[in-house]
């Protein structure tokens, strides 16, 4: 099984160009089943979700053809199937995103109850409650969801009990073909739900208010082909970016959405980060200075993202000063903890905060990748620590983070990718 191989101690400095994001990737594929037309999807990064994804779709009869740029062509007038199989979805959550576009456009749907990290529960049920208020019949037999429709779902007014991204984008793309106007309040606003909206939009939906909290559909009878471009990486510029200041580096990251990153940046600035940005650039200069602690407390956005918290974790543990990190999206999101204290960081979890005191000087150490974010956090703890570090269990990493070794290897960081 592979391993990363990290030698800390030096400072990261150059040019980096951010992927295309996996989390908008996704559903935006997911949405390709709504249209009998066929369709190009561009910026798709180069990751092991990206990739069962497709393998799912080609599972139901979706021809797919991916050139040498990771850019995918994809016809659903094939699919002769309308089920994902437990095989593909236990590898990853997001599968269940196929559930309202099948429903939507094919009038059936069977799908596994999903897998995926191990941070806690993240229930399905209000993507099945909003579909039941959209007029389909929805069972649970033997751990797939079993989803029918006679004609067309309707339109309904569907309220979130509580803010979810996945959830919001599965009614959304169910909404986008129902007879009659879909209304989503309590809607997530993240930058890749607006993302996928755009993409419907660009197939002709008929979407008002996504990007605030009450999101309108008014369903049309067909959607059309088209050719999208995925969203930047948010999360992956933001880990660049938090290893620059960790490692007292200067590293620009480019074709990257600025306007997404007001929260990370603001608390970057706060560890004593000079940042600047551009249209589509940001560069992040901590050379010659250690950073300062800082306070997060994860929200839904445009608050700060739970998928930065762990990597400001590692940024606390070597900062001046004692920083709390309080998560409040995610149950069992601390288990880089401890893994991080094998490599000496002084880090004490009270519930769903993390006070991390500053000033550790970390010591490379076998530790092991727990989840995707968390695995982040132990790559930037290497890249600071004193010695070598070997990180296992990466295929954790791999699902998130196109090409990190040489990304990281490309601004000067002593990584390589072995075999044990």
């Amino acid at each position: 099984m592979d391993k990363l191989l990290i030698t800390g101690g030096q400072s990261l400095n150059g040019v980096v160009r951010a992927s295309g994001a996996k989390n908008a990737a996704l559903p935006i594929l997911a949405a390709t089943l709504l249209t009998k037309q066929p369709i190009t999807i561009k910026n798709l990064p180069h990751l092991h979700d990206i990739t069962t994804m497709l393998e799912l779709l080609g599972s139901m009869g979706c021809g797919v053809v991916v050139d040498e740029k990771m850019n995918v062509q994809l016809d659903v007038s094939t699919v002769n199937r309308t089920e994902a199989p437990y095989e593909l979805v236990k590898t990853m959550r997001a599968s269940i995103l196929v559930l309202g576009p099948l429903v939507s456009h094919f009038g059936e749907a069977i799908v596994s109850l999903p897998g995926g990290c191990a941070i806690g529960s993240r229930p399905v049920d209000l993507h099945l409650r909003g579909l039941e208020a959209m007029g389909a019949d929805i069972q649970v037999v033997g751990g797939n969801i079993v989803a029918k429709v006679d004609g067309r779902l309707k339109g309904a007014r569907i309220f979130f009990d509580k803010v979810t991204v996945t959830g919001t984008e599965n009614l959304l793309m169910a909404a986008a073909l129902a007879d009659g106007r879909s209304v989503l309040e309590n809607a997530a606003r993240e930058p890749e739900v607006v993302d996928l909206a755009e993409c419907l939009i660009a197939m002709g939906a008929k979407i008002t208010g996504h990007g605030t909290d009450t999101i309108t559909i008014d369903g049309v009878e067909e959607l059309f082909g088209t050719e999208y471009s995925v969203m930047p990486d948010r999360i992956e510029t933001g880990t660049f970016l938090v290893a620059a200041a960790i490692t007292a580096g200067k590293v620009k990251v480019i074709d990257t959405d600025v306007h997404s990153m007001e929260a990370v940046l603001a608390k970057l600035e706060e560890a004593g980060a000079s940042v600047e940005v551009g249209e589509d650039w940001i560069e992040l200069d901590m050379q010659g200075r250690r950073p300062k602690a800082v306070n997060i407390s994860t929200a839904p956005y445009p608050a700060f993202p739970t998928d930065m918290q762990a990597q400001f974790v590692a940024l606390n543990a070597i900062a001046d000063g004692v920083g709390r990190v309080t998560e409040n999206i995610f149950e069992n999101r601390f288990m880089h903890v401890d893994e991080m204290l094998r490599m000496g960081a002084d880090i004490e979890v009270n519930g769903n905060t993390a006070i991390v005191k500053g000033g550790s000087a970390l010591k490379g150490a076998p530790v092991m990748a727990t989840d995707l974010r968390a695995s982040a956090s132990l790559v930037l703890s290497a890249l600071v620590a004193e010695g070598d570090t070997k990180i296992d269990r990466i295929y954790h990493i791999d699902r998130g983070y196109e090409c990190i070794e040489e990304k990281f290897g490309s601004l000067g960081a002593k990584i390589s990718r072995v075999l044990n």
